[in-house]
């Protein structure tokens, strides 16, 4: 035994080894070749966190970290485990000469590199682990020597090339995970040989053709999960007469198929049947009742027709996915039946049939779905009839989805049992009546959508309880009297508020200026009067205000200055008068100004957003003058800028016309108005959707960025490097930006280039880094080139405020400690931009990798979440909690992704919201998560956890306290309470985000009002 106390000697045997080829497994050397090869795998590692520390001569190497020897005679290494540790570097070749090792477990860190072939050699080898990684290659084809595999685990890495056939003489392989990675090529069929395979995980991959027929012959074949591929072909019926078969998701192929009649029969153990966003068609078969064992059916995005079979024996369903098919009669007859086979289904969480051609009345029986904990989505179809009262016994329910479809009569007052519901959408039906005065008792409200229908009557007071309502849009009825206070004084109000195409009368309230978290409101087309409300420029986030089609007038108000972030500015058709503000051509968000039809008078500016007539409306105000020859204003003179310089001949012919085209005005709004209730076309009131991009070109980065200079260097990462850059416009206009230029030679660089435009090209929020282009094309050495063009954030990342550390020396001067209000701003930023994220985007978006250094800070030290390299859309049913079956993980940030992506769950909401808890609390306890206190058990939320309970009785019990520092200290102890529930190890028991980002603005609201 070598003597590891001794230091010369150690080096000694270290040296000469760098100078020898590997020692063969077989050779001998015993235990001394054990302590060589982990030291040399210690030498290719990089440990940020000392977790090999201990790997030195003053232990044993038995006892050493991670590391187990069989007994205490031979003492010989078998298993390495030295997972979630930040590991990066290499996995050193010597790694084969541990001949004795039955379990090499490397998985969540950052590891690089290819996977050694010499793995090949450790014929005693059971468990190779090396999940979430950044490990590149192909996998070694001599892999098929180890004959005693029984689980290969390389999923989420970069891996590429096509699967080795040679990997199918692992007879004993049970378990083969190689999701998320970029394999390419066939599926080897020869897989259906290795007859003790039990779950295959292949997922978020690149293959292509049919998925292998001889795999259903696997007898004991548990999961097979293909999804996110390209195969294509007709899925294998033999699959659906497999007894043991448990798992069937290949959900996101070019598949086609039939789901076989006898479905029920033949598979009596699936759990979960996700065969989404394919081209199967046909009819769901009447035996899938028989699948008592069901707990996820999820059918949605392709082409099944007929009606739904009944569900009366599915007592264990809890998803029940039938999203976008052509299922239902069309109109011909009642086809909600299965809901009604549905009331036993205790663990039902979610119904999402939306998109189909169901027609038919709600059945009442829907009254015993009293258990529905989330989602009931029957939108876009053809209902009828109307809304059953007992809507109201669903005490549980989240989220109700009736919107475009054909119901009639009033909501039923009942709703306002509905005491935690989060969301009602009833957009575009024919709903009418009054809105119930009782439907703020739902205090947990964050979204109500009624937009589109007949309502009439006062707009509810009761709205005013809803301290959580986030969007709150009545567009296109018939509501009348006044907007009421009540709701001007929600504090979380930060979406949408929209009032158009109503026949509301009075004054803006000045009260609107306590909106200040809003980014839309749209009061257009009522006939509210009065003056602009000067509190108006308080709500700073304003990206959309448009109060067309009303009875304003005077001048605009100065206080309008304030609203720097407009992108959409509508003051068109009312009566306002005086000047243009020069303001407005400040405003370099804005990409549509109308001012069409007042009485503005004076001349129009020539610059900013005046220099652009498609941009800038200003046509019908007789008065203006000069402005860009486009406008076709008169040029400016001494006379016109006088006042009282119009005759009265001119002045009764100005009011004549005026009165014309306030009638012509009046009939196109009914026209309209009519033509809008006839088509129901949501998009139609939306003309403003898409962004405004600036064309850019390699020479024109090349020039902006000083060809690249390291002087301009904001950052580098493993995709790619970010530079400052100052770009053209147009002849008279710079602007800063961040470029972000990708590294292509990495593997996942490309990927990360599509996902980042894929996402930002469909989304908009003020808290998200606003992509401004893209470019893609070669550079002058004739390579690809693809770069990212971004607004410039001038203060740089949160990481750099909560670390200065991380700053060069030069830098470290202008970062001053953010104050507990500057950080609370930011965590509403940041909370608010993953609200619209998972809830109001369209198609929900995660973005995977939430830490410090991804959250961006403007002049204004307003949060911007950026890096969406890795976001994913979720193309089906978005639960909060992620499913345990699935075999698709995700990549992140160890420390702050989520625990159960580390067991390789599916991505979700929940997850990100994991990470903005463990955010929230580095932003407040000044820790991060990866902090080296943090160890045997303990981490950042066990912390945190600790710390709460010790504040709460502090903060309850210290009265000697000031009384500032009472609200302080009771502030801390709330933000700590929602960090910790947010970063619970139990999906389930995460608090939402529209919860946190809710909570979190009362927090501050009181910090305000105590003057901190």
């Amino acid at each position: 035994m070598v003597d590891i106390s001794s230091a010369p000697l150690l080096a000694l045997l270290l040296f000469l080894l760098s100078q020898t080829q590997i020692l063969p497994a077989t050779s001998a050397g015993g235990n001394e070749t054990d302590i060589l090869s982990l030291l040399q795998l210690k030498s290719t590692l990089i440990d940020p966190l000392g977790a090999l520390s201990s790997w030195n001569q003053t232990l044993h190497f038995c006892q050493w970290q991670g590391v187990t020897c069989n007994n205490e005679t031979e003492q010989r290494v078998t298993q390495i485990d030295l997972k979630l540790n930040q590991l990066s570097g290499s996995i050193s070749p010597h790694i084969g000469n541990l001949s004795f090792l039955t379990h090499l477990i490397l998985n969540n860190n950052t590891i690089s590199g290819e996977i050694p072939p010499e793995i090949g050699r450790l014929t005693r080898l059971q468990q190779l682990v090396l999940v979430q990684n950044s490990i590149s290659g192909t996998i070694p084809p001599n892999l098929s020597a180890c004959s005693n595999l029984t689980m290969l685990r390389v999923g989420n890495n970069g891996l590429s090339g096509e699967i080795p056939t040679q990997l199918c003489n692992l007879m004993n392989l049970q378990l083969l995970s190689i999701h998320f990675n970029n394999f390419t090529g066939n599926f080897p069929s020869c897989f259906g040989n290795v007859s003790s395979l039990q779950a295959i995980s292949a997922a978020r991959n690149q293959f292509v053709g049919g998925i292998p027929e001889s795999l259903a012959r696997l007898s004991n074949l548990n999961v097979i999960s293909f999804g996110a591929n390209r195969f294509s072909g007709q899925f294998p019926l033999q699959f659906f007469n497999s007894t043991s078969i448990q798992i069937i998701s290949i959900i996101e192929n070019q598949l086609s198929g039939t789901l076989p009649l006898g479905l029920g029969f033949t598979l009596p153990n699936l759990v979960h049947l996700n065969v989404a966003y394919n081209n199967f068609t046909g009819r769901i078969p009447e035996s899938i009742s028989n699948a008592t064992n069901l707990q996820v059916l999820e059918l949605g995005y392709n082409n099944f027709h007929g009606g739904v079979p009944s569900l009366a024996k599915l007592n264990r369903i809890q998803l029940l996915g039938l999203i976008s098919n052509n299922l239902g009669s069309g109109g011909e007859g009642d086809d909600l039946f299965f809901l009604h086979t549905l009331t036993n289904s205790t663990m039902l969480q979610v119904v999402n049939v939306g998109m189909n051609n169901f027609s038919g009345v709600l059945p009442h029986s829907i009254s015993n779905y009293s258990e529905l904990s989330f989602v009931l989505d029957l939108s876009g179809n053809r209902l009828s009839g109307r809304i059953p009262e007992e809507v109201g016994n669903l005490v549980n329910l989240g989220q109700l989805d009736l919107s475009n479809n054909m119901l009639s009569g009033s909501i039923p007052s009942s709703i306002g049992r509905c005491v935690r519901l989060e969301t009602i959408n009833l957009t575009n039906n024919n709903l009418t009546g009054k809105i119930p005065s009782n439907i703020g008792n739902g205090t947990k409200l964050l979204h109500v959508w009624l937009e589109g229908n007949h309502l009439e009557g006062e707009i509810p007071p009761s709205f005013g309880k809803c301290q959580d309502l986030s969007a709150l849009s009545l567009g296109e009825n018939e509501l009348s009297g006044e907007i009421p206070v009540e709701i001007l004084n929600l504090p979380a109000l930060g979406l949408v508020f929209n009032l158009s195409w109503n026949r509301l009368s009075g004054r803006i309230p000045d009260e609107v200026g306590n909106l200040v978290n809003l980014g839309e409101l749209d009061l257009s087309n009522n006939m509210l009067s009065g003056s602009i409300p000067s509190n108006l420029g308080k709500c700073v986030r304003l990206e959309t205000l448009n109060l067309m089609g009303n009875l304003l007038q005077g001048p605009v108000p100065s206080s309008l200055r304030e609203l720097k972030g407009l992108e959409i500015l509508d003051l068109s058709r009312n009566n306002l008068s005086g000047e243009v503000p020069d303001f407005l051509q400040e405003f370099t968000s804005l990409v549509t100004l109308n001012l069409s039809y007042n009485h503005f008078q004076g001349p129009l500016s020539t610059q900013g957003v005046f220099r652009n007539a498609t941009k800038a409306l200003v046509m019908g105000n007789n008065e203006l003058c000069g402005g860009m020859p486009e406008f076709g204003l008169p040029k400016c003179s001494v006379e016109s800028s006088r006042k009282g310089g119009l005759s009265t001949i001119v002045k009764i012919i100005i009011s004549v016309v005026s009165c014309l085209l306030g009638l012509i005005a009046l009939l196109s709004f009914l026209y309209f108005r009519f033509l809008r209730k006839k088509t129901k076309d949501p998009e139609a009131a939306s003309p403003f959707t898409g962004n405004t991009l600036l064309g850019t070109t390699y020479h024109n980065l090349l020039q902006a960025t000083d060809e690249f200079s390291s002087a301009n260097l904001l950052g580098a990462g493993s995709y790619g490097s970010v530079y400052k850059g100052l770009i053209a416009i147009d002849d008279n206009t710079k602007m800063f930006v961040a470029v972000k230029v990708l590294n292509l030679q990495h593997a996942r660089a490309f990927k990360s280039f599509v996902a980042e435009c894929e996402v930002l090209k469909n989304i908009r929020h003020r808290n998200l880094v606003k992509l401004l282009t893209v470019c893609s094309g070669i550079d002058f050495q004739g390579n690809d080139f693809k770069a990212l063009v971004y607004e410039f954030m001038v203060n740089g990342s949160l990481e750099e405020w909560l670390h200065p550390g991380l700053l060069d020396e030069h830098e470290t001067g202008r970062r001053e400690e953010l104050s507990v209000l500057q950080r609370l701003n930011i965590a509403i930023d940041v909370g608010t931009a993953l609200d619209y994220l998972h809830n109001d985007s369209g198609v929900p978006v995660v973005h995977c990798d939430l830490k410090p250094s991804n959250i961006l800070l403007d002049v204004n030290m307003m949060g911007h979440i950026g890096d969406f390299g890795l976001a994913k859309f979720l193309p089906q049913v978005a639960l909060s909690s992620p499913a345990t079956s699935s075999s698709i993980g995700v990549r992140g940030t160890v420390g702050y992704s989520a625990p159960e992506y580390g067991m390789g769950s599916d991505v979700s909401t929940s997850g990100d919201v994991y990470s903005y808890g463990i955010l929230l609390l580095e932003m407040f306890l000044g820790r991060r998560p990866t902090d080296e206190t943090f160890r045997d058990g303990l981490n950042l939320h066990n912390f945190a956890a600790g710390r709460e309970e010790d504040n709460s009785s502090r903060s309850s019990h210290d009265h000697s306290k000031k009384e500032k520092q009472k609200v302080l200290m009771e502030a801390m102890v709330s933000i700590i309470q929602i960090g910790v529930e947010c970063s619970n190890e139990m999906p389930r028991e995460r608090m939402s985000i529209s919860d946190a980002a809710t909570k979190l603005a009362a927090v501050r609201d009181k910090l305000v009002k105590a003057g901190m």
